[in-house]
C-alpha cells in the first residue's frame, strides 16, 4: 500500500509541476534539471539543430518526439557528450555543461542510452554491469596492485550490480555473454547498467525500437519505475501509445526546432504538430479555385504530350 501511494504521488507531483503551463516552445517550467539555450549544430549546410529554448522538469517523465529527422538523436549527442555543439549552452543542475566529456557527463549524473545498443558483446552481462560504475579504485594502475585498496568497493559494486539485474529479470543472465542476448534484453542491459551511475537524469534514445512485444510491457514499466525512485527521464520514442501511457509532458521537435510542447493527451491534435508529421495541408479539401487550376495543368499536360507523339 505505501508503495502504491508513493506512485501515485510522485505522478501527481510531476502532473502537477505542469499544470497550468503555456503550450508554447520554450516554456519555463517550475524546476527545470535541464535548462538548454540557442543550442546549434550544423553538417556543412544542413542545421540539423537549432534549439533556441527548452526546459526539463526535475521528477517528470519527458518524451521528446518528432518525426524521422527531426534532430532528436543529434540533441541528444549534444547534451551528453557525444558530439559538439557548434553554438549554444546549456545547464544540468545550475551547472554548464559546454564541453564536458561523455564520461563526466555521466559521473555528474547525466546518463542515456542509445537506440542501437552498446552493450560489450564478449564481456558477461555482469561484467557489463559492473563496467557502469564510476570512481572505481581498482582501475588506478598502482591501486589495482593492492587488493586491499579497492576489494570491499568492487563487492559492493557486485552487490548493487546483482540488485539492478535481479530488478530487470536478468539475474539468470548474469553469466552468459552480452552478445547472446536478445534485442529486447540488451535494451533491459543497457537501462539498468546506466543505474550503475544512480543517476538524476536518464535519457533514453528509442527505448522500445526493435523490443519483442513480450518484453515492450517489461520496458514500460521499467521506464515509469525510474521516476518513482526520483529520477527524472527524458525519452525519444515514435510510438505514440507509448508516449501517451507513461509520459507527464511532450516536445516535439521537427527540422531541428522545438514546434511546440504540452500534455500527452493533446498535443497530437496540435495543428503544429499535424503539420510537422503530415503537411501542413494535408488533409483539407481543395477550393474552386485550386480544383480549377489542377485540371487546367492536366489537361496542359494531356496537350502537351499528344503533340509530341503527333510529332513523332
Amino acid at each position: 500500500m505505501r508503495a502504491e501511494s508513493t506512485t501515485t504521488d510522485r505522478k501527481a507531483a510531476a502532473l502537477a509541476a505542469f499544470k497550468d503551463l503555456d503550450r508554447e516552445p520554450g516554456v519555463p517550467k517550475p524546476d527545470p534539471i535541464l535548462v538548454v539555450d540557442n543550442v546549434v549544430r550544423r553538417f556543412g549546410g544542413l542545421t540539423a539543430v537549432e534549439v533556441e529554448h527548452v526546459e526539463i522538469q526535475r521528477g517528470s517523465i519527458t518524451a521528446l518526439i518528432g518525426p524521422n529527422g527531426a534532430g532528436k538523436t543529434t540533441f541528444f549527442n549534444q547534451l551528453t557528450g557525444f558530439d559538439t555543439a557548434d553554438s549554444g549552452r546549456w545547464t544540468f543542475n545550475g551547472r554548464a555543461m559546454n564541453g564536458v566529456p561523455a564520461h563526466k557527463v555521466a559521473r555528474l549524473g547525466m546518463v542515456r542510452t542509445f537506440q542501437l545498443t552498446k552493450a560489450l558483446s564478449k564481456l558477461t552481462v555482469l561484467e557489463n554491469m559492473r563496467l557502469g560504475a564510476q570512481g572505481q579504485r581498482g582501475e588506478n594502475f598502482w591501486s589495482a596492485l593492492v587488493p586491499g585498496l579497492w576489494r570491499a568497493q568492487e563487492d559492493e559494486i557486485t552487490e548493487r550490480a546483482e540488485e539492478l539485474l535481479t530488478r530487470f529479470k536478468l539475474d539468470a543472465k548474469r553469466e552468459d555473454f552480452a552478445g547472446s542476448l536478445s534485442g529486447g534484453q540488451r535494451k533491459l542491459l543497457e537501462m539498468a547498467r546506466a543505474l550503475m551511475v544512480g543517476p538524476e537524469l536518464v535519457m533514453l534514445d528509442e527505448p522500445m525500437a526493435g523490443v519483442n512485444p513480450a518484453l515492450t510491457q517489461s520496458l514500460l514499466g521499467h521506464v515509469k519505475d525510474l521516476r518513482e525512485q526520483g529520477m527524472t527521464v527524458l525519452f525519444v520514442e515514435h510510438d505514440m501509445d507509448m508516449v501517451r501511457d507513461i509520459s507527464d509532458w511532450v516536445i516535439v521537435m521537427a527540422q531541428g526546432n522545438v514546434i511546440a510542447e504540452g500534455p500527452p493527451d493533446t498535443i497530437m491534435s496540435d495543428e503544429r504538430v499535424i503539420d510537422a508529421y503530415l503537411g501542413a495541408h494535408h488533409d483539407a479539401p481543395l477550393s474552386d479555385t485550386e480544383l480549377e487550376a489542377q485540371l487546367h495543368e492536366a489537361e496542359a499536360a494531356l496537350e502537351a504530350e499528344i503533340e509530341e507523339e503527333t510529332q513523332k
